[in-house]
């Protein structure tokens, strides 16, 4: 799981089609380049950055034998789980009231906290957030973009570009060392220059965690976003097939899907 949470979801940025469900048009034809498309949606994406801790959702999470659904919410300037339902069955009685006495807890704890430990806890949460923001600052910096051809996903008229990493690129820190070996593909909306789609795919290995581990091509993500109301679009779908070398000599590969639904603002 420390692999998942390094390599999160703003680094599944830009890269191949894995199984685009597009139908392309025969040409471009776009009053806008690839860069004034990408400068828009990266404004775009700061709102929603912005927006997502107002927000609850559902989350399910498959990972290899693993299924269970959480409700996600905001107590205290942090997230909790909820745990609801395992292999898609809701949890029965017993496990729900278990669950119940265990966001009590919580929530108590919480309550109780010096303003020390909730400053801790808060700016942690709120680390993690700046690394994916920082990520996702980076786009223009790592890649060149490529307007490829227009198409449409679901109800969504979208332009289509494709990435590859420039080869001058720096990485300002360990995190965004992983964008030096990715290229992809990312579809926008048309109207609203929302991410619809991201897909990306490692090309060449590329260490992360400094040189305990290098992320191996055949590691690839997918990501989706939707609408959730009042301009705001997040995560739908994310996929990820990770395939790892630890410390240079043990083979680890992991699987993840989730799915994220039911988006409410507040913390219930």
């Amino acid at each position: 799981m420390l692999l998942c949470r390094r390599v999160t979801q703003a680094t599944a940025l830009f890269a191949v089609s894995l199984t685009p469900a597009v139908f392309a048009a025969p040409s471009v034809k776009s009053d806008l380049s690839a860069t004034e498309i990408i400068a828009k949606s990266a404004a775009i994406t700061q709102s929603d950055y912005k927006a997502y801790p107002k927000y609850s959702h559902t989350e399910r999470d498959r990972d290899g034998a693993s299924d269970k659904t959480f409700r996600v919410k905001m107590i205290d300037g942090s997230p909790y789980q909820e745990l609801i339902a395992i292999n898609g069955r809701p949890l029965s009685e017993a496990q729900q009231q278990q669950e119940q006495n265990k966001l009590r807890q919580e929530i108590a704890k919480r309550d109780a906290e010096t303003p020390e430990a909730r400053r801790q806890r808060i700016a942690n949460y709120e680390r993690d957030r700046h690394r994916d923001n920082t990520m996702m600052q980076q786009l223009t910096a790592a890649f060149d973009f490529e307007l490829i051809k227009t198409g449409r996903i679901e109800s969504f008229d979208v332009y289509i570009l494709k990435a590859t990493p420039k080869e001058s690129y720096n990485p300002p820190n360990t995190d965004s060392q992983v964008l030096t070996g990715m290229q992809g593909r990312l579809w926008i909306d048309k109207k609203t220059f929302q991410w619809v789609k991201v897909t990306a795919q490692v090309i060449h290995p590329v260490s992360i965690m400094g040189f305990l581990a290098r992320v191996q091509p055949g590691t690839r993500f997918e990501l989706e976003k939707r609408p959730i109301g009042d301009g705001i679009w997040a995560p739908s779908h994310f996929a990820m097939h990770a395939n790892a070398l630890i410390l240079g000599f043990f083979s680890h590969k992991e699987q993840q899907d989730q799915v994220f639904t039911d988006y409410t603002l507040g913390s219930q």
